[in-house]
């Protein structure tokens, strides 16, 4: 088991910022099913399989910040670094309508596998990123897909989830809310945290300011687009921060 688990850049950069992407990536390791969850190409090129542009905005973001990032090396179907170890969705066996062949007949084993050879690795690494000195703000990258099966289309540009901790989200929205162009999601399209997810375990739990960001990934499919955001987004999560004291 040679796959590296997760990337981490600007490792040195003094920003209070640790930027997170949790799902970065479609990789699948060789050793699980040769490297193949037995998807359709196009299906692993979906928001199913990863969150489409959020990579290339976490490096844009990180350096303009900067800020250290530390970004996962494997498909969230493979094992998703973003739920609480006892969360049923940890490994999914069926995405958005779409079964997964490798993941139907995975049992208690094969998820222990997946476990300690990547999830376990990524979220130690994000804790010494974290821990690296007392006043990191965890900013955590991801983007959603325009419209799920069977579901209306998604109007927001923009989402900031939150719970629990205010003190960026509230400045966050607001500045962004001042946009005119754009609609912002306050806990839209997904509702706050779960239990054990990224920010939870390395934010919330630790008393460390955050904010999640959810960017619309028909909007960032470009490596052009993913610049364009990290540009316009970096002065507003400077002017958030300052706002938040932080």
């Amino acid at each position: 088991m040679t796959h590296i688990p997760f990337e981490i850049v600007g490792a040195e950069r003094p920003a209070k910022w640790l930027v997170v992407c949790d799902h970065a990536t479609n990789a699948v390791p060789d050793w699980i099913n040769g490297g193949d969850l037995g998807l359709h190409a196009e299906d692993m090129h979906r928001h199913i399989a990863y969150d489409v542009g959020a990579a290339g905005v976490t490096h844009a973001l990180a350096a303009l910040l900067d800020a250290p990032a530390i970004l996962s090396n494997f498909s969230r179907l493979v094992i998703d670094p973003n739920r609480g170890l006892d969360d049923p969705t940890l490994l999914m066996k069926i995405y958005d309508g779409t079964v997964i062949p490798a993941n139907r007949h995975a049992g208690i084993d094969e998820l222990e596998r997946r476990r300690r050879a990547l999830y376990d690795p990524y979220h130690g690494a994000l804790a010494e990123m974290a821990a690296r000195q007392d006043d990191t703000i965890i900013l955590s990258i991801h983007s959603f897909t325009p419209q799920l099966n069977g579901r209306p289309p998604r109007p927001w540009e923009i989402g900031i989830l939150h719970e629990g901790d205010d003190r960026l989200p509230g400045p966050l929205i607001e500045l962004l809310r001042a946009e005119p162009d754009l609609t912002v999601g306050d806990n839209e399209p997904y509702a706050g945290h779960l239990p054990g997810d990224t920010v939870d375990r390395h934010a919330l739990q630790m008393g460390r300011p955050n904010a999640l960001v959810e960017l619309r990934n028909d909007l960032i499919d470009s490596f052009e687009d993913q610049i364009a955001w990290a540009e316009r987004l970096a002065p507003i999560l400077e002017a958030a921060r300052i706002r938040a004291n932080l």
